[in-house]
């Protein structure tokens, strides 16, 4: 039921980060957009006392109680409480692991948090991390070659949080700006190893981002940065570079950061097919 504003709760519990939990809710609740839902996450939840804890602020704010919680003692704590509070919850990862544990006739190690072991995939995502740091907004262009992947487009085509999130899966992303008016640095000339990607938006959306930015800078609208008119001249340029250099072009007006980033990683495989698989914490 929703609470008195019209909103309606759901407890995210996890016995590590929580990363896993949130992502799969956030993942179910897109699909409920005219739904406004108020997220409570509880991590690190690993004791009876952090239980009591949990479910007293669902006795405050009930709703759906949905875990990813691996020790049978406090998976009981939680579903009793629950079935006391008279909410439902959701184990997440049940199905998937049972599914798992008949495949290989084995049990399940019921280890919290064991998918953030620092082992060599943990290593590889923060060098990852660092490398794209480094080489965010054209910055380090001497080193490109180092990378997996680059992304090059116009301003406010969602280069830096889009390489933010090849970063978190293993890959090192640089991404380089274009400019109207100033050619491309020279140093992406003849690189070989990095898959260089193509970001477009459609004009009239990214002129309106674009105002938006400069509202939000207190900065002056007048000029060709954001006008309709230049912005659509400055994409068409982009896309007749990105054509002649033969470089693969992703248009992100209607498409999210993470199904951008699934189309780069797919161009990146399709490359180096001996490259890490899901299974590896990467990609």
């Amino acid at each position: 039921m929703p609470d008195r504003n019209g909103a309606f709760h759901v407890h995210l519990v996890s016995d590590s980060t929580g990363e896993t939990v949130a992502t799969v809710a956030r993942a179910c609740l897109v699909q409920f957009s005219e739904v406004r839902a108020t997220q409570h996450l509880w991590y690190l939840v690993r004791t009876p006392g952090q239980v009591k804890r949990v479910l007293a602020g669902v006795n405050e704010n009930p709703g759906l109680v949905i875990f990813t919680v691996v020790d049978p003692e406090i998976r009981r704590a939680i579903e009793t409480g629950c079935y006391t509070l008279g909410v439902p919850c959701v184990p997440v990862l049940d199905g998937v692991m049972s599914g798992l544990a008949n495949l290989f006739g084995r049990g399940i190690a019921g280890l919290p948090g064991s998918q953030h072991v620092l082992d060599a995939a943990y290593y590889r995502r923060m060098d990852a991390i660092e490398f794209t740091i480094s080489h965010d907004d054209g910055q380090m262009l001497h080193d490109l070659e180092a990378a997996d992947v680059v992304l090059v487009g116009v301003s406010r085509t969602s280069k830096t949080p889009t390489c933010a999130y090849l970063a978190n899966r293993g890959l090192k992303a640089a991404n380089v700006p274009m400019v109207a008016g100033i050619p491309l640095p020279e140093e992406l000339d003849g690189l070989t190893r990095p898959v260089i990607v193509g970001l477009t938006r459609e004009p009239k959306s990214l002129s309106e981002i674009r105002q938006n930015r400069l509202k939000q800078m207190n900065e002056d609208e007048a000029g060709d940065y954001a006008r309709v008119d230049a912005v659509t001249e400055e994409v068409a340029e982009a896309r007749r570079v990105f054509a002649r250099r033969g470089w693969p072009v992703i248009d992100v007006t209607r498409r999210s950061i993470e199904e951008a980033a699934a189309t780069i990683i797919e161009l990146y495989r399709m490359k180096y097919p001996e490259s890490p698989s899901d299974g590896d914490g990467l990609f």
